[in-house]
């Protein structure tokens, strides 16, 4: 079937995601870059200047061409922000060894989710729109589970697991990247007598782990603990 334009089949492949179509098209002269070097100049870009930054024209000129030639590797920039994501998302490997205690591995897991989105802070409004899971994605999920398979639990409970330590990481990565920890510092606390005799009482002695550690430990436990047995 051909469309208006003339080009016979290319919207119908551009439903597919973008790991399922072939590197470029089929016309046009010979390709002068390849769609990895496309997605690692649109990875620099957005690293350097934001997320906002990363248009089709922006990542053409930082290869010196022009944006049309992109088009030969890829239908839009939705098709460029999947390909990112999922190569960042690759930045974590080496992943652990589903063996030993599953609870360290996880938060291992974790922390390593948490320093890429420090070192590629525009994945926080990206992660969540992609419109398929590529590759890289799916080998993180596969871990994920490979680890959590001594758990006595049903694979829902697993896989929504997962989704809520994405979604903790998210927000320690968010608080990093905004004002950080929140602070009654300077504010009149006067009218608020639940909070001032809290700030009267002594300190406690500081926790052993940090927080994030402290909260995912709680949360995954809690989530995957296996039901009391009956009697």
């Amino acid at each position: 079937m051909t469309d208006a334009s003339g080009r016979s089949g290319e919207r119908d492949a551009g439903r597919q995601p973008i790991w399922a179509r072939p590197e470029r098209g089929t016309r046009g002269p010979a390709p002068a870059h390849s769609r990895d070097a496309i997605v690692v100049a649109a990875i620099a870009l957005a690293d350097t200047e934001g997320l906002a930054a990363v248009s089709m024209r922006a990542v053409a000129s930082a290869l010196g061409t022009g944006a049309g030639s992109l088009y030969r590797y890829l239908s839009s920039r939705d098709d460029l922000l999947d390909l990112m994501t999922d190569r960042v998302v690759g930045e974590m490997r080496p992943y652990p060894r589903a063996e030993g205690d599953w609870l360290d591995a996880m938060l291992l897991v974790a922390r390593r989710q948490l320093a890429l989105h420090r070192a590629h802070p525009w994945l926080l409004d990206v992660i969540h729109r992609t419109s398929g899971i590529g590759p890289e994605s799916l080998a993180w999920f596969d871990t994920c589970i490979g680890i959590l398979e001594p758990v006595p639990c049903a694979v829902t409970a697993k896989f929504e697991a997962i989704a809520m330590m994405t979604g903790v990481v998210s927000l320690f990565a968010r608080s990093e990247a905004t004002s950080g920890s929140f602070s009654f510092a300077g504010l009149d606390l006067a009218a608020y007598p639940h909070l001032v005799a809290a700030f009267s009482r002594p300190a406690a002695p500081a926790p052993r782990t940090d927080l994030f550690e402290r909260t995912l430990r709680s949360l995954l436990t809690g989530l995957l603990a296996a039901p009391p047995e009956a009697g």
